[in-house]
Parts: structure tokens; C-alpha cells; sequence
């Protein structure tokens, strides 16, 4: 039942106030965005949202999603008042180191937070990577009478998010997919940080969603609860397509001096201007203090448990008419990995290092699949148009593309960021372990949504293929150098450079392991020499680091990842020749290698008083940390050329490794 048109006031007022407040008693964050969506929030969570704030985590609720995160207050706002477990103590600890009110949201610390959200435009990817999620969940799970996933995803956004480039990409993907059950509200204010943003965005914004497939409905006043209410009801009946919901507001709306100024957004309005305030929208409440009548109105808890009841009873029903499909559904819902699959991986690793087979790791990585992926459902793959490439498909897998979603590889198109967001959408969603591939280079176009990644501990695994100066003709613009060290500086992401297929199928069960954070799988497009090992060898390469070839009576240590490993032990040979023992360390994994306890780290690098020495085609400064005191790598761009004579120009050669080893040990004779 609709609230009273004055309640529905004072709904949207309590909003306002509380976010007012807040920012001014931390000093800081953003009122003027919560000000300004308050009607927005009063016609959604009011009317239309399917949560349970005492389950918040129930898995055919609506998702929400606040991609313009510093607007966080108003979703703070939101929980607290709709009945989650988040106190008015917590709410008054805003911004306030260790509380669960910070500055943007922060999936995991605040209950009823969908995704972390605060980059601007990736909170829009995120939610079209959670919608992507429900069509394919339905597409696997719903039969005729049943519709066990049924649920829409909605998302809040402002002109920052649509500047950014990542929002086209996502708008794009959503409108070719034809993800109906997508609504999106756009706060269009028109105000940003510098000012009104008529001299920097002047999009046709509707034109712009339509051109991409999406429906558009709008401008609507966007202070209007019940013709945001229409608008969201007209969004809901579409069968084909996205909804945009063009709301036109003022920014810090009701504030007397601050209202559709670009001083509303990010500072305090200021104890003179929220008493101003207070006194124009009709709110004599003290600061924090919420009616018990506005309160009870925003009360979600009763809705939302008659929602998640009727889908528990729709759900048992379910298990009666189809109880395979229950049970598969509810494990995969639950994170758990099928009976038997932990037999599945060690076959796979076994039956690739019996094979010993001379193969790029990306072949390497695609046999894995193969093995892996008829096994494990939920693991859904994609490319960002370089299928073929980054061979990131496998037999039987099928396609996602122009609303297709029975098959388990993504057309990505060329959209890298995109691609990367909506992984974790997708990831955050459940249901499903998300990996896409690219080249290593284009890591940078999506490197913020790997960091998002990591930051909201989520299993999403990125394939880059072509992963040094090896991939040869395509040059400089193709051949990553700095991007291996690079990505291994973001915490809780786990790099893999495998250095043969061996390594590249531990890489990928270690990945599969990893519930609580992301990997990045290096891959080489040229062919990598298989390397001998014993079981408990393979087993030691789980650690990220081991010894792969010792010597008696060492005098040095190699340490070599990825392709250059092969290059380690062939030198390594050449010093046996000429009496110089040295041992040989493979180093697939630095970020997992780090994690172990320091009597494994020191028992494979040995005696800190042996030289060591780095080896691998990248930033050859990243070797110093493990005490190298030399190491041959690549500290420029590279160069167009067949990827052998590349090697040879930046002397990444067995004569050169061993010239370097020699040298060091006649000079600290």
C-alpha cells in the first residue's frame, strides 16, 4: 500500500536529514546526490524493491546497486531506516575509521551492500554483469510453472557515471543482450564537481541509450514519487529490453543556498544552511532523530519476509517437481564445488604432466578447460573479441551473444573494462566463478576493475594471453613489460606465470580454489618446453614457488617465471659444463609465493649468502625484493620482430644468462 502523500514527504525528508547530518558530523562525504535522489529512493525501495532486510543475502532478491557511490549516505540512509542491521550508531559514525558507514560502499562490511562501488561508471558494469547473471541462472534453472530465478536489478547513477567511458561499454553489452529485467534510474541533475556540466557533457543522453537497444522513459520529475512510481512500473513490463529512467532532480534539493549548486556535493552544507534547511522541507526533528510514523512507513522487514517466503514455498515446490535441478541450484548458490571434483582437477593435472607436451600456456590453459570446465557449470568464460587468442572456449561451451544465454562463453565484444565489471557483477550475483581473457597489455584498460576485484575479495579469474616480447611481430604496442610487475603489486590479486602446462593446470586449480579473491593467469602465445617434475614437485608448485632443479654444492640460484623458465634450465645446463652448479627456482606465482611461511621461502631460495639471480622477460627491478643481485629481463618497450629474434635483441639468451652468472661469481672471487 502506497503511503499518504504527506508520509511519502516526510519518507523522502528522512532521508534528506539523516544525510545532511551525518556529513556534517563527520566533516566530510557527499549530502548533496542523497538530497537529491531522496524521491527516487522513496518510489523504489518504497514500492517496488524485493529485499528482506533480516536475510539480506536471500538469493531471489533484487539486487541494488549505487553506482554514483559517494551518494552512500543515501543508501546507509536506506538500510538503516528499511530495517537492515545497521544502527543509528552507525549511521553517526560516518566516515569514521573502522565503522561500518564508510566513505563509499563497501560490499562485506555494511549488511544489504550489493557491490563496492565509488570508481564512478563501474557500479552501472557491476549491475549489468548481476543481470547477465539472473538470464543465465533462469535460462539453466526455470521451467514451465516454475520460476525459481526471477528477480530485476536496479541501478542508481549519475552524469559522473555516464562520462565515463565504461558506461558506453556497459550500455552496449546490456542493450545486445537484451537484459530486460535491467532498470536503470539516472539522477540527471547536472552538476558535477567543476560546476554545471553543460561545457564538458552535452550527450543526448536518451538518444544515446536507445542507439545501444535500451527503452528509455523520460525525463521524469525526479521529486515526483508517483510518476517515478509509473515509470518504474512501465519499466518492469518490458520483455525485451533494458529500461533508462531519465529523472531530472536538483542536487542538494531543499536546501535553501546549496540546492543545484556544485557546493552541495562533496562538503557539509554547514550547521546554518541544514538549519535553513530543516525549517524549508518541514523538519523539526533534531539531528538523527526519525519519527516513529516515518519510520514504520519505511519499514521493510514484514514485505520482505513474505517475499522470501513465497519464494521458499515456490522453491520447495520446486524440489518436488525437479529435484536434480533443486539440488544443482542450491550448490551453486551455496559456493560449493560438485562431489567429485577435486578428482576432476587432480586427473587434469596428472594427465597433463604425463603428456609433457611442448605448448603455449594459453593452449595449455584452453586443455585445462577442456578437463575442467564440463565439470564445473558454474565456470562461465568469455573474451573480449579475442576468442581465438586467448583460446578461452572449449568443445561443447556454446556462446552468449545477441540474447543468447544458453552457452557458457561470453562475447565480450572490444571492452575490456567492461568485460572485467561485469565479471564481478556476476561474481557478486553467485551462481557462477567468471573468467574472461585478453591480451596482457590490455590489462590496463581493465586494471581498476581488477583492483575492485580484489578490494571485494571476489573469484573472478582474468586470461591474458601474449604475456612478453615473445608474441614478436605485433611490437611495442602488443609486448607487455611492466604489466606482470605491475599487477602483482595489487593486493589479494593472485598472479600466475606459468612456465609450461604443468604449471598453467596449477595455476588454474589453484585460481578454482580461491573463493575469496581474484587470479590473473599470464599466458605465452609461443611454445613452452614441458618440464620434469615429481608429484611432490607438482604439489610444491600450489606454494607459487619451488625448486624445480638443484644442484649439490650450489652456487648460485635462478629464479625464472613463465616462458624464461625453460631458458633457466637450459643454462643451467650449460654452467654444469663448465662447473658451476646452480640451482633452478620456478616462480609461477610471486603473489602466492609471498603468503608462505618464511622456512618455505628460505628453503627455496636457498642460502641468502648465494647469488641469485632473476629471470623473466619484464621490469627487471621487480627481482630485487627476493635479494637478486642481478637478473635479465626487459627494461624498455619492445620491439617488432619474430619473437626469437626479439629475445635475442634485449639479450634474453641462455650465453647471456650465463655470461651474467659467470661474471658475478669471478667478481666476488
Amino acid at each position: 500500500m502506497n503511503a499518504p502523500l504527506n508520509l511519502t514527504t516526510d519518507m523522502a525528508n528522512a532521508l534528506r536529514a539523516l544525510a545532511m547530518d551525518a556529513v556534517q558530523k563527520a566533516n566530510s562525504g557527499h549530502p548533496g546526490a542523497p538530497m537529491g535522489m531522496a524521491e527516487m529512493a522513496v518510489a523504489l525501495w518504497g514500492r517496488h524493491l524485493r529485499v528482506n532486510p533480516a536475510d539480506p543475502g536471500w538469493p531471489d532478491r533484487d539486487r541494488f546497486v549505487l553506482s554514483n557511490g559517494h551518494a552512500s549516505m543515501l543508501l546507509y540512509a536506506l538500510l538503516h531506516l528499511s530495517g537492515h542491521a545497521l544502527s543509528m550508531d552507525d549511521l553517526k559514525a560516518f566516515r569514521q575509521l573502522h565503522s561500518r558507514t564508510p566513505g563509499h560502499p563497501e560490499i562485506g562490511i555494511t549488511p544489504g551492500v550489493e557491490t563496492t562501488t565509488g570508481p564512478l561508471g563501474q557500479g552501472l558494469a557491476n549491475a549489468v554483469g548481476m543481470a547477465l547473471a539472473e538470464k543465465l541462472l533462469a535460462q539453466a534453472f526455470n521451467r514451465p510453472g516454475h520460476d525459481i530465478v526471477d528477480h530485476r536489478t536496479y541501478v542508481f547513477m549519475g552524469d559522473g557515471c555516464l562520462m565515463e567511458g565504461i558506461s558506453q561499454e556497459a550500455i552496449s553489452l546490456a542493450g545486445v543482450w537484451g537484459l530486460n529485467k535491467l532498470i536503470a534510474l539516472y539522477d540527471d541533475n547536472g552538476i558535477s564537481i567543476d560546476g554545471p556540466v553543460q561545457g564538458w557533457f552535452a550527450d543526448d543522453t536518451a538518444l544515446r541509450f536507445k542507439a545501444c537497444g535500451w527503452n528509455v522513459i523520460g525525463t521524469v520529475d525526479g521529486h515526483d514519487v508517483a510518476a517515478l512510481d509509473a515509470a518504474i512500473t512501465q519499466a518492469r513490463s518490458s520483455s525485451e529490453r533494458p529500461t533508462l529512467i531519465i529523472c531530472k532532480t536538483r542536487i542538494g534539493q531543499g536546501s535553501p543556498k546549496r540546492a543545484n549548486t556544485a557546493k552541495a556535493h562533496g562538503e557539509p552544507l554547514g550547521a546554518e544552511e541544514i538549519a535553513a534547511t530543516r525549517a524549508a522541507i518541514g523538519w523539526p526533528h533534531a539531528p538523527f532523530e526519525i519519527p516513529e510514523t516515518v519510520r514504520n512507513a519505511w519499514d521493510l522487514r514484514t514485505r520482505g519476509a513474505a517475499q522470501q517466503r513465497d519464494w521458499t514455498a515456490r522453491l520447495a515446490d520446486y524440489r518436488v517437481a525437479h529435484p536434480a535441478l533443486a539440488e544443482e541450484l542450491e550448490r551453486r548458490l551455496s559456493g560449493r564445488r560438485p562431489i567429485h571434483f577435486e578428482d576432476v582437477v587432480f586427473k587434469a593435472i596428472t594427465d597433463v604432466a604425463l603428456k609433457g607436451e611442448t605448448v603455449a600456456s594459453r593452449k595449455a590453459s584452453q586443455q585445462v578447460l577442456a578437463a575442467l570446465g564440463p565439470a564445473l557449470p558454474e565456470l562461465i568464460g568469455g573474451s573480449a573479441d579475442l576468442t581465438g587468442s586467448n583460446l578461452t572456449d572449449f568443445p561443447g561451451c556454446g556462446a552468449v551473444k545477441g540474447g543468447s544465454f544458453e552457452g557458457r562463453h561470453v562475447h565480450y565484444g572490444v571492452r575490456e573494462f567492461g568485460m572485467a565489471a561485469a565479471m564481478n557483477g556476476m561474481a557478486l550475483h553467485g551462481g557462477f566463478i567468471p573468467y574472461g581473457g585478453t591480451f596482457l597489455t590490455f590489462s590496463d584498460y581493465s586494471r581498476n576493475a581488477i583492483r575492485m576485484a580484489a578490494l571485494m575479495k571476489q573469484q573472478v579469474i582474468h586470461v591474458f594471453t601474449h604475456d612478453s616480447i615473445g608474441l614478436g611481430e605485433d611490437g611495442p604496442t602488443h609486448q607487455p613489460v611492466e604489466h606482470a610487475a605491475s599487477l602483482r603489486l595489487i593486493p589479494h590479486l593472485d598472479v600466475w606465470r606459468p612456465g609450461d602446462a604443468t604449471e598453467t593446470a596449477v595455476a588454474w586449480a589453484h585460481a578454482l580454489g580461491q573463493r575469496d579473491r581474484p587470479s590473473a593467469l599470464l599466458l605465452s602465445r609461443q611454445n613452452l618446453p614441458a618440464q620434469t617434475r615429481t608429484p611432490e614437485q607438482v604439489a610444491e608448485a600450489h606454494r607459487g614457488a619451488y625448486v624445480l632443479s638443484d644442484r649439490a654444492a650450489a652456487r648460485a640460484v635462478l629464479i625464472a617465471s613463465g616462458s624464461e623458465l625453460g631458458l633457466a634450465m637450459t643454462a643451467q645446463q650449460h654452467l654444469d659444463a663448465l662447473g658451476v652448479p646452480v640451482r633452478v627456482v620456478s616462480m609461477p606465482s610471486s603473489s602466492v609465493f609471498d603468503r608462505q611461511d618464511a622456512r618455505w621461502q628460505q628453503a627455496v631460495l636457498g642460502d641468502a649468502r648465494l647469488p641469485r639471480f632473476g629471470v623473466e622477460a619484464g621490469i627487471s627491478r621487480f627481482w630485487r625484493q627476493y635479494g637478486c643481485v642481478d637478473a635479465l629481463g626487459v627494461d624498455s618497450f619492445g620491439e617488432s620482430g619474430p619473437g626469437p629474434s626479439v629475445y635475442a635483441h634485449f639479450g634474453l639468451t641462455v650465453e647471456a644468462l650465463v655470461a651474467r652468472v659467470q661474471a658475478w661469481l669471478t667478481a666476488a672471487a
